[in-house]
C-alpha cells in the first residue's frame, strides 16, 4: 500500500512540475543584457574631442566654456613650452615657456569646434601679446592648439575671417600651433572660480 502511495505521489509530482514548466517557460537573458549596466553606458557614449586653448589666466578660461552644451569636461593646465612636467611656479616666472591654457572635452554632435573658437575668441583680447589686462606675461599669451588637421584648418579659417570682419581695431596675435603635450595644473587651479563661489559649472 505504502508503495502504491508514492508512486502516485511521485507521478503527481512530475505531472506537477511538467505543467509547470510548459506553463512557465525558463526565459534566457541575452549576454549583452547580462553586462553590468555601467558597461552598456560606456558602451553608448558617443566619441568626445578635445579643443585646448591658451586666453589668459585659466580660472577665467575654464569658466567661460564649462557651461557649454556639449561640453562634458573642462580641465586647465600648462601647454606651449620646452620643459618636462612644468609647475605653477616656473610657468609663472616664464622659464619653461608654456602657456595657461584650459583643455575642452566635447561632444561634435552638440557642439561644434568653430562654436567653440568662437567663444574663445569673445573671452580675451587675441590683439595683445603676452598681456590679457593687467596680468602679462608670456604665459598668458593667445594660444591656439590644434589636435588634428580639421581644427588646424579651422583655426585659420577663423583668423582669416576676423582679419577681414574687421572685428578688432588691431591685428590678431594669436599663435596656432600643434597640441605635442598637455600637463594638467595643479589640483587646487582646477574649476578655481567654481570652488570660490565665483563661478558655477554644470558640466
Amino acid at each position: 500500500m505504502k508503495n502504491l502511495i508514492s508512486t502516485l505521489f511521485l507521478l503527481g509530482a512530475g505531472l506537477s512540475g511538467a505543467y509547470l514548466l510548459s506553463t512557465h517557460p525558463v526565459l534566457s537573458v541575452p549576454a549583452d543584457e547580462a553586462r553590468p549596466a555601467s558597461d552598456r553606458e560606456k558602451a553608448a557614449q558617443p566619441p568626445t574631442e578635445l579643443a585646448t586653448f591658451g586666453m589668459g589666466c585659466f580660472w577665467g578660461a575654464e569658466a567661460k566654456f564649462c557651461n557649454i552644451e556639449g561640453v562634458v569636461r573642462t580641465r586647465v593646465g600648462y601647454a606651449g613650452g620646452h620643459t618636462k612636467n612644468p609647475g605653477y611656479s616656473s610657468v609663472s616666472s616664464g622659464r619653461s615657456g608654456h602657456a595657461e591654457v584650459v583643455q575642452v572635452e566635447y561632444d561634435p554632435a552638440l557642439v561644434s569646434y568653430p562654436e567653440l573658437l568662437e567663444v574663445f575668441w569673445r573671452g580675451h583680447d587675441p590683439t595683445t601679446r603676452n598681456r590679457q589686462g593687467p596680468d602679462l606675461g608670456p604665459q598668458y599669451r593667445s594660444l591656439i592648439l590644434f589636435d588634428s588637421p580639421e581644427q588646424e584648418a579651422a583655426a585659420k579659417a577663423s583668423v582669416e575671417e576676423l582679419s577681414r570682419s574687421m572685428r578688432f581695431w588691431n591685428p590678431v596675435v594669436t599663435e596656432i600651433q600643434p597640441l605635442t603635450e598637455f600637463y594638467p595644473a595643479e589640483e587646487y587651479h582646477q574649476r578655481y572660480l567654481e570652488k570660490h563661489g565665483r563661478a558655477r559649472c554644470r558640466n
